[in-house]
């Protein structure tokens, strides 16, 4: 071959390489129920988190990261980049028993990142519905799935209120041992099998640190100094940072660390906070609407791509990775139904403002919150979204001495910037502001469809599991 016209061949083939976009690795772990202060790397100082601590430093924290309220509906706006009001999952969570989950016309992230060439995997907590096969994960992207469908299953024996819970490739099995130490085996062995040539995406949604507060003895001992369910959920998290620690091994003796994004965060506050959990000054925690059940602890680790040790203050949200992951790997995010996240990278990496001119935080029937710019506002803050069930009356119980409420869900406006605990309502000061957040808000509430609800069956005993006998 003519020695120019190779070395214009070689340059054209090096230029291409180079604008061709890294796909990377990815490993998103989702921890259920963890106090924004609990790890060290937020600030803590009874749990050690040794691994979660260093993989965070090596990245960037998401300081202003907002899920939803609870459960099954951050699930649902990670997997689909859409609010989960636009699924009818907006309130509580997919119950064992419900006939309903994620809408099959849905396109899932799993799904878009196949279409690239990606292998996926699922290990731990799916909850966003099992109760036919097109809903199970192997029928929603995932090349692979392991751990259980529900929450709050007994970490031993992987029983759900009488029914039996854990499966891979949405078959029974029944591997013996801790949940939190199965989902980090099977994930290590899946890194360790993976056919380096395809890219991966793990998703690792821990049902650590969520009640029923369960640990083996060994991780009690270091935190004899707490008490009750704080001791014992000091051991859970010190578990779970245990297997965050074994999966980032394992990705770094596969040789994949350079070409890896770590994303971790929880799906909601922590409940009970100052009792179980540790959501440091943030206003209350999980089911609400406030800032400690909705702005959580998260990061991003990306060797070389990602600033170490920094922190990302604009305000994100979990529906932002979808299309942000999908950009990451090449894959187009033109689709049927329209997305609601935004490509949260320059944000990440480059210190850009948040892609967002309003983020919803919830909207039901009974109220809602958004926040817009340094403004937050909250209708109905004091009606809690359950994990237990949903009241379509709004009615809440009023404790002894509780002067009677004013006619309607009450307003709440804050400045975040100024007053990030939420201290200080200045609704009455402020109308403009709650009229002008207020119509922002209404605007998505006629956009969203009912909600759906799983009452207890008459005569209920066990959860209905896919492929399980009544």
């Amino acid at each position: 071959m003519n020695p120019t016209l190779f070395s214009a061949l070689f340059l054209m083939f090096a230029a291409s390489a180079l604008a061709e976009p890294s796909r990377p690795h990815i490993v998103f772990m989702l921890a259920d129920d963890l106090g924004r202060a609990d790890c060290g790397f937020m600030g803590g100082k009874e749990i050690q988190t040794p691994h979660l601590d260093k993989l965070a430093k090596a990245g960037s924290i998401l300081d202003q990261f907002y899920v939803q309220p609870v459960c099954s509906p951050t699930r649902a706006a990670l997997i689909t980049g859409r609010y989960p009001m636009r699924h009818g999952l907006q309130v509580g969570v997919v119950r064992p028993w419900a006939e309903y989950g994620l809408p099959l016309d849905e396109r899932t992230l799993p799904q878009a990142l196949k279409e690239g060439g990606y292998e996926t995997a699922l290990v731990g907590k799916w909850h966003l519905g099992h109760f036919e096969r097109s809903y199970v994960p192997t029928q929603r992207g995932f090349d692979h799935q392991y751990g259980h469908y529900n929450g709050a299953l007994d970490y031993f024996t992987h029983i759900r209120d009488g029914g039996f819970d854990w499966h891979k490739n949405d078959q029974e099995n029944h591997d013996e041992g801790y949940s939190t130490h199965l989902i980090a085996r099977e994930s290590a062995r899946i890194i360790r099998e993976h056919d380096k040539a395809k890219p991966l995406f793990l998703y690792v949604p821990f049902n650590a640190v969520h009640s029923p507060h369960q640990v083996p003895d060994s991780y009690l001992a270091p935190y004899g100094s707490l008490k009750g369910d704080r001791q014992k959920y000091a051991g859970m998290l010190a578990a779970m940072d245990e297997a965050v620690g074994q999966i980032a091994a394992a990705i770094d003796e596969a040789g994949m660390r350079k070409d890896t994004l770590f994303i971790f965060s929880s799906d909601n506050g922590g409940p009970n906070p100052g009792k179980v959990t540790d959501n440091g000054p943030l206003r209350a925690g999980k089911a609400t609407l406030y800032e400690g059940g909705t702005r959580v602890v998260a990061f991003a680790t990306w060797d070389g791509k990602i600033t170490a040790g920094g922190k990302v203050n604009a305000a994100l949200h979990m529906v932002d990775w979808y299309p942000t992951l999908l950009k990451l790997a090449g894959v187009t995010t033109d689709q049927k139904l329209p997305l609601d996240g935004r490509d949260a990278w320059p944000a990440i990496t480059e210190g850009a403002a948040s892609p967002h001119d309003a983020i919803l935080l919830n909207t039901t029937p009974t109220g809602g919150a958004i926040r817009m710019g340094d403004w937050k506002l909250i209708i109905g803050g004091d009606m809690p979204d359950t994990e237990d069930g949903f009241s379509p009356t709004g009615k809440v119980k009023k404790k002894k001495g509780q002067k009677k409420a004013a006619k309607g869900p009450r307003e709440e406006l804050f400045n975040i910037a100024e007053d990030p605990n939420e201290k200080n309502n200045l609704a009455s000061a402020n109308p403009a502001k709650v009229t002008e957040l207020r119509a922002k808000l209404d605007e998505y509430a006629k956009q969203a469809i009912a909600p759906k609800s799983a009452p207890v069956p008459t005569g209920f005993k066990t959860p209905r599991v896919w492929g399980q006998k009544d």
